[in-house]
Formats: structure tokens, C-alpha cells, sequence
């Protein structure tokens, strides 16, 4: 049985197979599953490792997931705001540069 082809498997699945599995199966499958946190939570522990990292591939995904998780824009403007005095304000800025191009696409 083949298994469904996720966007991970689309991006590297050709190149990194195990890594694309590890993703689905554990980070999404297992990680983001567990109950001792919201997913809303996650979303938000999430954004907030990428932007304090500047790990701005990653960001458009997450603030989008984010959003499905039940976190506002404006919550999500928040908490970059309340990270440019922790993670520097290059990286806040970054992020909000991305932040503002998919908070403000129109939705699906």
C-alpha cells in the first residue's frame, strides 16, 4: 500500500524520503497530536521558536496553520511585537515583513 503524498513528500520526498516520513509521521503525526497542548498552543509555541530563530522558511506555513488553530491575526501581530524585545528586532521585523503577506491574502 502506497502512502498518500503529502506536501512534505511533494518538497522532499524525492531527495529525503526518510526525512518527509519523520515529518508526517512523527512531528505531525504523533508531536502535534499529543494532548497536554492545544494545537491553537503549539501554533503558538511554534511561531514564536521561528521567529526568535529567524527561521522565516518555515514561518508562512506555521502563521498560516496558526490561523486554522484558532489564533488570531492580531495575536499573531502580538507576539511578534512582544519578541522583537527578546529575539532582536531584525528578526521581528523579518517576520513581520512575512507575516503581513499571509495575514493578509485573501482567504481559500
Amino acid at each position: 500500500m502506497q502512502k498518500k503524498r503529502t506536501t512534505v513528500h511533494e518538497r522532499i520526498g524525492d531527495i529525503a524520503p526518510k526525512l518527509a516520513d519523520l515529518t508526517e509521521d512523527v512531528l505531525f503525526g504523533d508531536v502535534w497530536e499529543r494532548p497536554a497542548l492545544s494545537k491553537r498552543d503549539r501554533s503558538l509555541a511554534t511561531v514564536s521558536a521561528l521567529v526568535a530563530m529567524n527561521r522565516t522558511e518555515q514561518l508562512p506555513y506555521h502563521l498560516q496553520r496558526a490561523i486554522e488553530n484558532g489564533v488570531t491575526k492580531e495575536e499573531l501581530v502580538e507576539v511578534i511585537t512582544h519578541l522583537a524585545f527578546y529575539s532582536g528586532w531584525p528578526t521581528a521585523m523579518s517576520a513581520m515583513t512575512i507575516a503581513k503577506q499571509v495575514l493578509n491574502r485573501p482567504a481559500p
